[in-house]
């Protein structure tokens, strides 16, 4: 009963959620910098590639106004498969995290509820 109910939850989330696609971004960089779709597109391969091997090297990129990416070690720690009830060890991970910067949070905290 626990699943279905975090399963509603997240339907629920989920129909006020709009995400963006790649096309749309592109279109919406193009728009605003003047350049055409296939140079953005080509800026943001290279964005991604650039961000991708600096968290690789376990450096953190930091974007002014928007944040910092970078990669944090999760430890282990104990689970519970919650359909049989059995407990498990899961072992630590890295992870790519996102910290959003103050600008970016202030931006968010101005918006309207829905």
């Amino acid at each position: 009963m626990a699943i279905n109910g975090k399963i509603a939850n997240i339907a629920a989330i989920k129909q006020f959620c709009i995400v963006m696609k790649n096309k749309e971004l592109i279109a919406g960089i193009s728009a605003q910098s003047g350049l055409n779709a296939e140079e953005v597109s080509e800026m943001l391969a290279a964005f991604s590639s650039v961000l991708s091997a600096r968290l690789v090297d376990n450096d953190s990129v930091s974007l002014h106004g928007l944040g910092t990416f970078e990669v944090k070690k999760k430890g282990e720690r104990v689970s519970v498969n919650p359909v049989s009830g059995k407990r498990y060890l899961v072992p630590p991970k890295l992870t790519p995290v996102f910290k959003p910067g103050t600008t970016l949070k202030t931006k968010i905290k101005e918006m309207k509820t829905v």
